[in-house]
């Protein structure tokens, strides 16, 4: 089963946009948490409630979560048994790759989908247990995306 496990959105205030979500969605968030990749710095927070979970992010200017033009829905988060082999079978089907993390020593990448004005992040599934105690403790480990059925 391919299912995702979360949908993001970049926004230029992080306070603002969560408090909206909840005010006219019910939804409950963990605590907003601070981090830098590279030389950008960055808030991020997930739902409680999921999966799917809601990811909000807020980025510095420049950053692959700059929201200078406004904030947007961003990406569709799947977890990956092998990002190095995914990120080239989304490019070669027409995803290509837009940020790679790697380099920095994470372990996720984005990839472009044009047509629907967002991108698919893969995310590579050896971090789902610290993404489980962190932001859902209790929660069940979830599936990763299998390209190889598509």
């Amino acid at each position: 089963m391919n299912r995702y496990y979360h949908l993001c959105f970049v926004v230029r205030d992080i306070e603002r946009a969560t408090a909206d979500l909840t005010r006219t969605l019910g939804v409950t968030w963990s605590p907003v948490r601070s981090g830098t990749l590279g030389d950008w710095n960055y808030s991020i927070v997930f739902s409680v409630e999921g999966p799917p979970f809601f990811e909000v992010i807020q980025g510095d200017a420049g950053s692959p979560w700059d929201a200078a033009e406004g904030s947007r829905f961003d990406h569709i988060g799947y977890w990956s048994g092998d990002v190095t082999r995914d990120k080239q079978l989304l490019a070669t089907r027409g995803a290509p790759v837009e940020f790679d993390s790697c380099p920095y020593g994470r372990s996720f990448t984005y990839h472009r989908l044009d047509s629907i004005g967002a991108r698919v992040e893969l995310v590579d599934v050896t971090a789902q247990e610290g993404f489980l105690a962190t932001w859902a403790p209790g929660a069940t480990p979830m599936p990763v995306l299998d390209l190889d059925e598509l």
